[in-house]
């Protein structure tokens, strides 16, 4: 699906859906353009070549889909392979999905193969706020980008509850399910640092290059998104450590409550050894006991050793020793 915005400084925004005349829109210098495709058919695609004459080794990556951030200039315009990501909560974690973005001149072209939330509210915006466009397709291009890194946020936020959760129940009574959802929140937040490191390695190279479709003014304002993807991997390591410390709990934790079970059940045996070690001395032997001629003497003997292994049972399962 296509969706274009295209607006002028006399009409305003104008909205339009599928393959239009992009060619006759291109040829005016005032105009401001933003053409999203969503997973574009192959006629579609064909847009970015016949209309737009972007190179076949930037279309190449776009339909590959490469997995590593990455910007090249070719001059006309920059091309960004970028990445959004999304926590799905602990038994799906992280969906990662690419963007790719087109800045020429007066036009700013993204694709990617996902429907997003970001794009929805996105198009809601550009349909209402023509500030988004007057200031120029670089602009543009830093507000979608802006977008993208806010949704890394509101994944952080979600993971960050899931960590203050974790820390509140490895001081208090932590269990296997415990160290099962440290190890799951770990694996998520790596693999959150796994993305957004190479992708704050890009943003540091468009704010240290001077590429000459992105102004001195909107440079700074992209800066400003360097700093919150820095943050991004400062809040994600944080969160890491936080885990770490949260697991060396969990494990001083078992230590401590396996020593004492040790300790009770030593001090059990260390009462019952001195009856043990009498009754085998002796052998039990003696000529005058009460259950030897009982006629139920023996069934007794039994329903005592299973009252009391249940009994055991029972105190174990209390003190959640098993």
């Amino acid at each position: 699906m296509i969706r274009s915005f295209i607006w002028t400084p006399e009409e305003g925004t104008s909205v339009y859906e599928g393959v239009i005349d992009f060619d006759k829109y291109l040829s005016q210098p005032d105009l401001i353009m933003w053409v999203d495709m969503t997973a574009p058919s192959d006629k579609e695609s064909y847009v970015l070549t016949h209309d737009f004459n972007f190179h076949p080794l930037a279309i190449e990556d776009v339909i590959s889909e490469v997995p590593r951030p990455k910007i090249d200039d070719y001059g006309k315009y920059l091309f960004l392979v970028f990445q959004i990501a999304d926590y799905m909560g602990k038994e799906t974690g992280l969906k990662v999905s690419e963007v790719d973005f087109f800045l020429t001149k007066n036009c700013l072209v993204t694709v990617h193969f996902d429907d997003h939330q970001v794009f929805e509210n996105l198009y809601t915006r550009a349909g209402k706020d023509d500030r988004l466009f007057f200031r120029g397709a670089d602009f543009l291009f830093h507000a979608v980008l802006d977008s993208v890194i806010d949704n890394y946020t509101s994944a952080l936020d979600l993971l960050e509850f899931e960590v203050d959760a974790v820390e509140d129940d490895v001081f208090e009574e932590p269990d296997e399910e415990t160290v099962k959802t440290i190890f799951t929140l770990r694996r998520d937040i790596h693999h959150m640092k796994r993305i957004a490191q190479p992708q704050q390695e890009v943003l540091a190279m468009i704010t240290r290059e001077d590429y000459e479709l992105i102004s001195e003014k909107t440079s700074v304002y992209l800066s400003d998104i360097l700093d919150h993807m820095q943050r991004i991997n400062e809040t994600a390591e944080s969160h890491r450590d936080t885990l770490k410390s949260a697991l060396d709990v969990y494990y001083s934790s078992v230590s401590t409550r396996t020593n004492e079970i040790i300790k009770v059940l030593t001090i059990f045996t260390a009462i019952l050894m001195p009856p043990t070690f009498l009754v085998g001395l002796y052998g039990m032997n003696f000529k005058y006991m009460p259950e030897i001629t009982w006629k139920y003497g023996y069934a007794f003997f039994w329903g005592l050793v299973v009252i009391i292994t249940i009994a055991l049972l029972f105190f174990f399962k209390k003190k959640k020793w098993i």
